[in-house]
């Protein structure tokens, strides 16, 4: 076994390692989730935790680590002796991404279950992890129902594992610790809300202290055990540091001030349900605890603010998580050492804000943008039949009259957009696909390890064998070959690939403010139903991919926020570039399906035949039977039709603007489904 990083060498990152420690002196806390961007020591830092951890005492021969002092009843080597035991390091267990919820809370014997009646039972990832750490890195990146799990049996302390009515469970008490790079996708906020504190990691822009990172790490690659030697003083005094802290924690009080502090700062910053409170009660003791005092103070409530609140601040997935410190400090201040009487602690009336929770004013109807859209709007009324560009002042010349980025209206809730058939992809919640959970629709023989028995299928693939197999009893003799997987029906997430014309023709301010609006309405939903996501953009002479495909929704609404406008509309371009980022995601990730969004008012200029070509690209879609939805942009006294033109080239369906939103209109999904079919 490698020698593990030392704790105490990682340079900086203070809040990651204080919530790390906590966690360990009072795993009630409920965990760490890491945030931050790569190369930021965050696993370093986690498994450097693990050899801190005191040793424990176990039951000898016990696959779930029960302790000998109190052993599980229920743990299924049980009933234990009393008196044998052995002492070993605590256990930092890693789970994979790629793991299955058989590897994660273990697997019956399905066979012996049936044939014998025996509970013949195979630890996972959760039994081993028990009185330890359970670490997920890119826990983001995690199916939602492994999560679930995790996090349930994080929750409840043990782990239930039923099928076919054969039911199994054990103690699962640990450390749980996630870290991910919010690039890569967020979590939901409800699994935020599940982890009791989380940390934001960056690495330092100080030139000395990134020496200092570089320093250790090279010498710690030249020789691990000689490094590990240079810090075990300081190693050894963190590990006596938080058996004390351990011992001293049942002291700790807890007292009114402090509780009406906890209570005060959850209200003023409205978070959703008690959690929170909870545990910013948990992690201020465990402060004043690591601390060495038995009374928790203003300060342990302030610090238990900032680990435990920021990821519940969430609205909605585009707020970036965080905390306002000037309004932390009035609150605390407000309520600090008020027992009983003087609540009017006699607010600053010329404090930021005068108290009165007001928004700044809104600039939509501000002077510079109500001037642009006076200039901009004729320009898009002057379009007609013939004229298309030429009526457009940022059509007129290569690249002229670009604008800068106008802001997006307000998002809505849209219909769903879905993919034809049914698809194997990753777990999500838009389109058809065969999953391990949803409802069951057959049966076929197990490839590989079974995993969800279809019981009626089994005992119809055995009964004809019974007389020659010699049953002389009531059970059934089963062999491994009549067992049946269950094959079931769930969703899937999909590719949205999001095509966006940003030339002249769209540029009017208003306009452009709704077209985003709308994108970023279908973001919000794409965050929700766990899909991948991509951008392309084409404006002037060429497309370009702002956003290659990624999970990380929020990095999707930050390109498209900051979207210029203007110039010619090099639709095929647009088209062409679109389709190339599908050929290399098909290698990539050959399992997950795609829908392409395009959002434009189906005009084509610049360059010879613009049209043609815009519609020989368009067909390469239809061709391959990709899904394909077009966003009808158009506005103005005429309309030319050209998206609808557009969708039929690619296969599919126009909807308007207005008609995207889910209160408008029924049947869009059977619409897109039906055209899409009938062209593939």
């Amino acid at each position: 076994m490698s020698t593990p990083f030392p704790f105490t060498a990682v340079v900086g990152q203070d809040d990651l390692r204080l919530a790390l420690l906590l966690n360990a002196v009072s795993p009630a806390v409920g965990g760490v989730l890491v945030r931050g961007e790569k190369g930021t020591a965050k696993s370093t830092a986690v498994r450097a935790l693990s050899a801190l951890m005191p040793a424990l005492d176990v039951v000898t021969g016990c696959r779930f680590s029960c302790d000998p002092g109190s052993p599980d009843p229920a743990c299924p080597d049980g009933p234990h002796e009393p008196g044998a035991f052995e002492t070993r390091p605590a256990r930092m267990v890693e789970l994979p991404v790629g793991a299955s919820e058989d590897r994660l809370v273990g697997a019956l014997d399905i066979e012996r279950a049936l044939a014998e009646g025996v509970k013949a039972f195979e630890p996972g990832l959760l039994a081993d992890a028990h009185r330890g750490i359970l670490y997920v890195d890119e826990v983001n990146l995690l199916h939602d129902h492994l999560v679930d799990l995790l996090l349930d049996a994080a929750a409840m302390g043990a782990s239930y594992v039923e099928r076919e009515g054969v039911s199994v469970r054990h103690a699962a008490r640990f450390l749980l610790v996630g870290t991910m790079n919010p690039e890569e996708g967020e979590l939901r906020p409800q699994l935020l809300d599940r982890f009791g504190l989380t940390v934001e990691v960056a690495a330092s822009r100080e030139p000395d202290q990134r020496v200092e990172v570089v320093r250790r790490r090279l010498a710690y690659d030249d020789d691990p055990d000689a490094f590990a030697a240079r810090w075990a003083d300081e190693e050894g005094a963190v590990r006596r540091r938080i058996v004390a802290a351990r011992e001293l924690l049942p002291s700790v009080r807890l007292g009114d001030g402090a509780l009406r502090q906890i209570a005060a700062t959850c209200a003023a910053f409205e978070v959703d349900g008690m959690r929170a409170d909870i545990v910013m009660a948990r992690t201020a003791v465990a402060l004043a605890a690591w601390a060495g005092r038995t009374d928790v103070l203003a300060e342990d409530v302030r610090q238990a603010a900032l680990l435990a609140l920021p990821h519940r601040r969430r609205r909605n997935p585009f707020d970036a998580p965080g905390l306002d410190e000037d309004k932390l400090d009035e609150t605390l201040e407000q309520f600090g050492g008020q027992d009983d009487e003087d609540p009017d602690p006699d607010p600053d009336p010329d404090g930021p804000g005068g108290g009165d929770g007001g928004e700044p004013p809104r600039s939509d109807g501000d002077g510079p943008r109500g001037e642009d859209d006076a200039r901009s709007e004729p320009g898009e009324g002057a379009e007609g039949p013939g004229n298309a560009a030429d009526g457009t002042p940022q059509e007129g010349g290569s690249g002229a009259g670009e604008r800068s980025a106008a802001p997006a209206a307000e998002p809505f809730r849209t219909k769903v957009l879905s993919v034809p058939g049914i698809g194997e992809g990753a777990a999500g919640r838009r389109s058809r696909a065969r999953t391990e959970h949803g409802r069951t629709t057959g049966a076929r023989r197990p490839r590989g390890t079974l995993t969800k028995l279809h019981l009626a299928a089994t005992v119809t693939a055995a009964a004809p064998h019974q007389r020659e197999r010699g049953r002389t009893g009531r059970g059934l003799v089963v062999r491994r070959d009549d067992l049946r997987q269950a094959t079931r029906e769930g969703r899937e997430g999909n590719l949205v690939l999001f095509v966006v014309d940003a030339s002249g023709s769209m540029a009017a301010r208003q306009r452009m403010g709704a077209v985003k609006g709308a994108v970023l309405s279908l973001l919000l939903d794409a965050y929700q139903r766990r899909d991948k996501v991509g951008l392309v953009t084409f404006r002037g002479t060429s497309a370009d991919v702002a956003l290659p495909p990624t999970s990380s929704v929020d990095a999707a609404a930050v390109r498209l926020e900051s979207l210029p406008t203007g110039g010619r509309t090099p639709l095929a371009a647009g088209l062409l570039r679109a389709h190339d980022v599908l050929r290399v995601e098909r290698l990539r990730d050959p399992a997950r399906r795609a829908l392409v969004v395009v959002v434009t008012d189906g005009r084509a200029t610049g360059g010879p035949e613009p049209v043609a070509l815009a519609g020989r690209a368009a067909r390469l879609f239809a061709a391959e039977g990709i899904a394909s939805v077009v966003v009808d942009c158009e506005s103005g006294p005429v309309r030319l039709g050209l998206a609808g033109r557009l969708a039929g080239e690619l296969g599919g369906t126009a909807v308007t603007l207005e008609e995207l939103r889910a209160d408008s209109i029924a049947g869009l999904v059977r619409d897109v489904q039906g055209t899409s079919r009938r062209t593939a």
